[in-house]
């Protein structure tokens, strides 16, 4: 889907200026598509700054890095670009630092986790635009007829996951490995059993100890005894995952706040915990962001900063937020959601974001390790799968990737 929302601002005078945004689509249907939000958005501030013209392009998360990419190599590199990944742009110094285009009020107001996960060597280029946690979401009426309650260690959970097989549910615990998003539920389980991606600010640690134990506990106590489901977990795509959540046919699997939407429109009755760990509940979650780049090509830093100020106030934050189920990204939004009411059902997602953890996005490396992970992991918990063998061939390709680019 692509959209050009053209503002309403007059061109002519020679103090006029175009502003040029692509952004990602973060909605589900033509009706809420984030064209409707970038078109109000766009119009409330050109009312009010006559001079100015923002022209936002909307594609789909299929497309929108690639079509940045595009423009940037073709010289005709967008004003702003709200993508999954800046580093690749920060390294070859084609953006704006943060405080270039935010004013100080509004780079201060980011949440700490989020902020730092868009640096690169100690200076911000990614903002954050959107962000998002994990749960562990469980089928309830599943639950009840099977008699078990809400896991909060491994053992539990493959325990539950055992009475749910035997009570016949597709799914007992649903484990995406697919090339969708696979490096999302590899990280959830990397951080439950201790381990992560990263362990050093310079290296990765994707072979592991901790993390080997974790692939083989997955491999032999979950996968090995037929508790993921007839689909293997390297082809089950999350969205798959998401989708059969919706329907009934899982008893367990992570997800992330959107999923409330689409169980309660099946009418499923669903319950939400922090992902259980090796000794109990996972002290860190995963957090994920989005993010929004200013481009210094065009030379509209004073502009753009006039913008994203606005962008950035509490209620476009909150307005964002509320309309697609996401987290917001600053502070005063998310006391805002915090205290009210109506955002009640968020505040779990809410408590987790202190205490998550983040891809590391600030390398340039990142894209070439989340790639290879999407590729491989769901080949460690195979039958005949080697865990350890596995972890280190992504261990080989982090650790050139992270050579080859410098970080």
């Amino acid at each position: 889907m692509t959209a050009v929302l053209a503002g309403c601002g007059v061109t002519g005078g020679s103090g006029d200026v175009t502003l040029t945004l692509v952004a990602a689509d973060y909605g589900d249907s033509d009706a809420n598509s984030s064209e409707k939000y970038w078109d109000a958005l766009v119009e409330a501030y050109e009312k009010d700054h006559p001079g100015v013209t923002v022209e936002v392009t909307v594609h789909s998360w299929n497309d929108v890095d690639r079509e940045v990419k595009k423009l940037v190599d073709a010289g005709r590199a967008p004003d702003m670009a709200q993508i999954g990944a800046y580093a690749d742009y920060a390294a070859e110094d084609l953006l704006y630092r943060a405080g270039d285009v935010l004013s100080i009020p509004v780079q201060a107001d980011f949440v700490p986790q989020l902020a730092d996960a868009g640096e690169v060597r100690g200076v911000q280029y990614g903002m954050p635009f959107a962000s998002s946690t994990r749960l562990l979401f469980y089928n309830k009426t599943l639950f009840a007829q099977a008699g078990i309650t809400a896991p909060t260690t491994w053992a539990e959970l493959a325990e539950d996951a055992r009475a749910l097989k035997a009570d016949g549910v597709k799914y007992p615990y649903a484990l995406p490995l697919g090339p969708e998003e696979a490096q999302a539920e590899t990280m959830q389980w990397l951080l439950s059993g201790g381990g992560g991606y990263t362990e050093t600010a310079t290296g990765y640690s994707l072979d592991s100890t901790e993390n080997v134990h974790t692939f083989t506990w997955l491999k032999n106590e979950l996968v090995g005894e037929g508790l993921t489901g007839p689909v293997a977990p390297g082809r089950l795509d999350r969205a798959d995952a998401f989708a059969a959540f919706a329907v009934g046919q899982v008893g367990m699997l992570n997800g992330h706040p959107s999923l409330m939407k689409t169980a309660a429109k099946k009418g499923v009755k669903f319950g939400m915990v922090p992902m259980p760990g090796l000794d109990g509940p996972t002290k860190v979650s995963m957090g994920v962001a989005d993010w929004m780049t200013a481009f210094k090509q065009n030379g509209h830093a004073e502009q753009v900063k006039d913008f994203l100020n606005f962008v950035y106030s509490e209620k476009n934050v909150l307005d964002f937020s509320r309309e697609y189920d996401l987290l917001p990204v600053t502070n005063s939004a998310s006391q805002t959601m915090t205290a009210a009411s109506r955002d009640a059902d968020l505040k779990p997602f809410l408590d987790q974001l202190p205490v998550s953890e983040l891809y590391p996005v600030g390398r340039t490396s990142w894209a070439a390790v989340s790639a290879d992970v999407k590729k491989r992991i769901g080949q460690a918990v195979q039958p005949g799968g080697s865990p350890a063998g596995v972890l280190g061939r992504l261990q080989t390709t982090a650790t050139t990737a992270e050579s080859g680019t410098g970080g």
